[in-house]
């Protein structure tokens, strides 16, 4: 993978985010010149801060909806790969600030792409958006990238409202591009080490037993698709060589979701960290304020087919690892050298 990224401009919005972190800090170690734009370092603890990311490359603290100094950075930058993953990505805030949510993933999506179709390099486009974009109504089988896009919270509407900003930009300008490329990626619930946001599972639980406190599970019988951040970061990176690589995938969408088996409940991610630190606790309590889905999953064969992609790790190895980085956290451990570890034992697998 390293020769596919070595000296590459790579810009990345939402670089300080969970997941925008472990992708700059990977693609660093690959060799990759990063740009990274962001309005501010979400959380504290901060993944971006504990892996000393900051020094390592070109950070931009600015929003996207500003469209004028995304264009100038973008515009100077000429990137030979863009990863758009900014965003306001959590449900129970995009209720309290609706406005906010609808403008950061609409509007600072569209911004991205009108920024980007100005460029005169040649450049392969990632987009992330979200397995909530899908119009969720609860069935078994897992959504296909055909399937109907929609959503009732606003998170979700406004990633529905991203994708159609998407598919109106690749139509009215990308298709007829022969520099540029674009995908839009879709993935599950993903989890790992150093996510610190409110309101989701994981972190609320290593939060709580850091300092010794029961977590207070909300939902426990809701069912997501559980999956290690590498697995969908893996997904992202090999899209974006094929992108580079083939003409047929411009304007593509991908599901990125674990194997059926890995559809588990809240609890039982719960029981299985407790195997591996059995001094954890937790209550149940309702705090059902807002509309939650409770079955969500993703069928992930059309990346199994064209991008020879698939889950690497088993529901439990991803648990393991998760549980041990956040262990090895709150000892105080060199988190860059853990970091760097579990990716390289990752790369193993590929």
């Amino acid at each position: 993978m390293k020769k596919f990224f070595n000296n590459k401009k790579v810009l990345i919005t939402g670089h300080t985010g969970f997941k925008g972190s472990w992708l700059t800090f990977w693609l660093e170690k690959l060799g990759a010149n990063i740009c990274g734009v962001a309005k501010d370092i979400p959380t504290n603890p901060s993944l971006f801060k504990v892996l000393n990311l900051k020094g390592k490359i070109i950070d931009h603290r600015v929003d996207i909806r500003n469209l004028l100094k995304l264009k100038k950075i973008i515009k100077n930058f000429k990137p030979d790969y863009v990863f758009h993953l900014a965003a306001q990505s959590l449900v129970k805030k995009s209720y309290e600030d609706p406005t906010n949510t609808f403008t950061t993933n609409a509007i600072g999506t569209c911004n991205v792409l009108e920024s980007i179709r100005l460029l005169k390099n040649k450049c392969s486009i990632v987009i992330i958006t979200s397995d909530k974009s899908y119009k969720n109504i609860e069935i078994s089988r897992g959504y296909k990238e055909t399937d109907e896009l929609g959503g009732y919270d606003p998170y979700s509407a406004s990633k529905g409202c991203a994708e159609f900003i998407i598919q109106s930009y690749i139509k009215s300008y990308f298709s007829n591009k022969k520099n540029l490329k674009i995908a839009i990626t879709r993935a599950g619930n993903v989890i790992g080490g150093g996510d610190w946001s409110n309101n989701r599972i994981i972190p609320d639980c290593f939060k709580s037993w850091s300092l010794k406190k029961a977590v207070t599970i909300r939902s426990p019988n809701s069912t997501r698709p559980w999956q290690h951040v590498l697995e969908v970061l893996s997904g992202y990176l090999a899209l974006a060589i094929k992108l580079n690589n083939k003409n047929n995938l411009n304007g593509e969408a991908f599901n990125f979701g674990p194997k059926n088996i890995q559809n588990k409940r809240v609890i039982d991610v719960i029981k299985q960290i407790k195997t591996l630190s059995p001094k954890v606790k937790w209550k149940l309590k309702k705090l059902k304020t807002f509309k939650e889905s409770k079955l969500l999953k993703l069928n992930s064969l059309k990346a199994r087919k064209k991008l020879n992609w698939k889950n690497r790790l088993s529901f439990n190895e991803t648990i393991k690892m998760t549980t041990q980085w956040y262990e090895m956290f709150y000892k105080q451990k060199n988190m860059s050298r853990v970091t760097f570890q579990q990716i390289k034992e990752y790369e193993k697998k590929l």
